[in-house]
C-alpha cells in the first residue's frame, strides 16, 4: 500500500516534471519522483 506526501518543488524542477510527464513514460509527477528516489537508492547503496 502506498501512502501519500507533500513536496514544494521550485519552477525549474516543476518544468523538469511537467516535460518528463508529457513524453509518456511516467503515469504522473508522483511516478516520476518515485523512480528517481529509487534510482538515487540504488546508486547510493552500491557506493557503500
Amino acid at each position: 500500500m502506498k501512502e501519500r506526501a507533500s513536496f514544494t518543488f521550485d519552477k525549474k524542477t516543476i518544468n523538469i516534471l511537467d516535460k518528463l510527464s508529457k513524453k509518456g513514460k511516467f503515469r504522473n509527477k508522483s511516478h516520476i519522483v518515485e523512480e528517481a528516489i529509487k534510482l538515487l537508492d540504488k546508486e547510493i547503496g552500491e557506493d557503500e
